[in-house]
């Protein structure tokens, strides 16, 4: 009896109830994350789309039925204030201009400066990478009042130009730093080939380093993008004195603060968040289609 059980005692090893145990810890951690991430969106969304008479009436109940299902508080969010709507859809225009300006130059400057500090030797290298992370020790709000008062000085204030250029201070050094660590991983034997068909380094880089690097150009653009369309204190600094230069974060925070329906904030909310979910799905699309494109073959 003792023999027979013994093979059943030693297939529970340490090993096999570690495996087990962590991996029902992950399926757990799995599905906290995706309750904590998905039930606030469902909620959001499902609330914006009842009328305001049925919300106000029960206000328990989260799903709207399919005779009270309406998108009047999204089309008052979007509709301009002329026509007795609160402008929400200027607002995302505002945010796209900078969200778009400050993708494009930040990944500019980003990948000039990564690729030559990553293949170039220059007397400070190290301590320009550390002096470009370094800004990330300040808050915030400590450098909010010096740049409030060189960009008014310089008639700045309000526009949207300013906005880009201090959204590109807060993220060319990590996006920087991002794409250096992914060129030193590049093998530069491509580049020595080219160069000998060849190529000159601005060729190389345009045809034969920039294909490569598209999954960690589209990582390094979905973070600025994030920043740049969720960023609230340095917008509202500059911006609140022009409406018409308002972003949408400024747009839906202000809206709180007035006689507003509670459908119509839960609209502008959906509205604003909708652009990063999009971004994010076809910036899989492109991390997947990057890796393909830089698959080599023997």
């Amino acid at each position: 009896m003792s023999a027979r059980q013994n093979p059943a005692r030693r297939a529970w090893t340490r090993d096999r109830i570690e495996t087990l145990v962590f991996g029902v810890l992950a399926w757990v951690m799995r599905l906290f994350l995706l309750v904590i991430t998905v039930v606030p969106l469902v909620y959001m969304v499902a609330l914006s789309m009842r009328p305001l008479e049925s919300l106000l009436a029960n206000p328990l109940r989260v799903f709207p039925t399919l005779g009270e299902i309406t998108f009047a508080s999204y089309q008052r969010a979007l509709a301009s204030m002329d026509t007795g709507g609160y402008d929400i859809g200027g607002f995302l225009l505002n945010s796209l201009y900078v969200a778009v300006g400050t993708i494009v130059l930040a990944l500019l400057f980003s990948v000039l400066g990564g690729y030559a500090v990553s293949r170039f030797d220059f007397p400070g290298k190290r301590l320009l990478g550390m002096l470009f992370l370094s800004v990330y020790l300040f808050p915030a709000v400590v450098i909010a009042i010096p740049l409030f008062v060189i960009f008014t000085g310089m008639g700045l204030r309000g526009s949207l130009a300013a906005l880009v250029v201090i959204y590109l201070a807060q993220t060319v050094p990590v996006a920087l730093f991002m794409l250096r660590n992914f060129f030193e991983n590049l093998p530069e034997g491509i580049e020595e080939a080219a160069a000998l068909d060849g190529a000159g380094g601005l060729r190389t880089l345009w045809h034969i380093v920039l294909p490569l690097a598209l999954p960690a150009l589209a990582a390094t653009g979905l973070f600025v993008f994030i920043v740049a369309w969720n960023e609230f204190l340095f917008a509202l600094l500059f911006l609140l004195e022009s409406r018409d230069s308002w972003t949408v974060s400024i747009g839906i925070a202000l809206l709180d603060n007035q006689d507003v329906s509670p459908t119509v904030l839960l609209a502008s909310s959906v509205i604003m968040t909708l652009p990063i979910v999009l971004v994010f799905l076809f910036a899989q699309r492109v991390f997947a289609e990057g890796l393909s494109a830089g698959a080599t073959k023997e």
